[in-house]
């Protein structure tokens, strides 16, 4: 339910929306995209790969699940704006603790409702993601030029290192559930919590490790695998992330990326990456499983991909570290949705296999990687 105060949302090209104010009362600016899901609102707003986003909803109805304890993905909503066209006027469902507005309120979240999110959409779709800002209270009243001066002066997200911004600072441990059979080190580039918490189901201890964290460190805990998680900012600016990747590389560790870690993989393999006009965010994405001719249904918070030399997503490309072949394609747009290291240990996936929140047809990625883990320990 809105507040009824005014708000409106400017976008960078100069367009406007006018609705109501939706959770905190204010200003707020970030790169405005737009999520297919349905459902899943509140992983969505506590992902930190989301951070100096303003998310718009496609789904017209949200909130109707209200909010709770259990499906944060985080410690706090990183998302820089909400936008909802019909927010609901109460909660209702059994595990509800509260409700969404009041959530943002409490989170200082600038949100906006009321507004056609279909027609923002279909602009953002037909222009590519740009900055937004949403302005409520007072600021809403103020003369659309000057508002648009602050949008302007917003920093792009191309360029943006922000995986240091999100990261845990202090290292820590989620314990195998039973019996400790495996120990992973998962640099953290903006972690989910239900990501750890599958690998710790499947007997692993999880190292969970700052974003600044060096090849030492990680050697020190004589892992069997290394994991990069997804995250926020532009992959071209993760200089000594990747640095510490082709450490792990070169060591013969076995790894696995998803999302941000995908993307590194690609860029330690020597592959460059580039923004996509309006990204992939929702929990209905099909990617095609190119080894085993499956298609699943995946969850995609991401704006950039990997560039696949020649165009070609069908021929491997050789690499300093030998051939790499791409593993999973999108079927919307044929972006690259994944990498496999021919010589290597080594294997990513820009999906989120973890589904926080979306389907569960990628879950067994983690048991993939529990299977290299293994057969490196026969191998050793």
């Amino acid at each position: 339910m809105s507040s009824g105060t005014h708000a409106v949302l400017v976008l960078e090209d100069g367009r406007v929306f006018e609705g109501d104010s939706y959770g905190a009362v204010g200003e707020t600016v970030g790169e405005a995209v737009f999520c297919t899901g349905m459902t899943g609102y509140q992983e969505t707003l506590t992902d930190p790969s989301y951070h100096r986003q303003v998310v718009v909803m496609t789904a017209p109805h949200i909130g109707n699940t209200g909010v709770n304890a259990h499906d944060m993905e985080s410690a706090r909503i990183w998302a820089a704006g909400f936008v909802v066209r019909d927010p609901a006027i109460r909660p209702s469902n059994w595990r509800s603790q509260g409700d969404l507005q009041t959530s943002l309120a409490e989170h200082g979240v600038v949100g906006i409702s009321g507004i056609d999110t279909r027609a923002l959409t279909r602009h953002i779709r037909d222009r590519g993601a740009m900055r937004a800002g949403i302005f409520s209270g007072p600021l809403a009243l103020e003369p659309v030029q000057a508002l648009l001066a602050r949008v302007h002066a917003a920093p792009h997200m191309t360029g943006a290192a922000l995986a240091a911004e999100v990261s845990t600072t202090e290292e820590y441990v989620v314990e195998p559930v039973g019996e400790h059979l495996l120990t992973v080190a998962a640099l953290d580039l903006g972690i989910k919590g239900t990501t750890p918490a599958l690998m710790a189901e499947r007997g692993i201890r999880v190292h969970v490790l700052p974003a600044s964290t060096g090849f030492d460190r990680v050697r020190e805990l004589a892992p069997d695998g290394v994991f990069f998680s997804n995250g926020p900012g532009d992959p071209a600016t993760a200089d000594s992330e990747i640095d510490l990747l082709r450490s792990v590389l070169d060591a013969r560790i076995p790894f696995f990326g998803i999302c941000f870690g995908n993307q590194l993989l690609g860029r330690a393999l020597g592959l460059d990456t580039y923004k996509l006009p309006f990204g992939h965010r929702g929990m209905n994405q099909p990617v095609l499983d190119r080894a085993t001719g499956k298609v699943a249904v995946t969850s995609h918070n991401h704006g950039f991909a990997i560039a696949w030399p020649g165009g070609d997503t069908t021929q491997p490309v050789d690499t300093a570290y030998g051939p790499v072949r791409v593993s999973h394609v999108a079927l919307n747009d044929d972006v690259v949705e994944g990498v496999t290291c021919s010589d290597l240990p080594a294997f990513s996936v820009q999906y989120h296999p973890e589904a926080a929140a979306g389907p569960h047809d990628a879950a067994d990625l983690f048991d993939r990687f529990v299977g290299m883990m293994r057969e490196g320990r026969e191998n050793a």
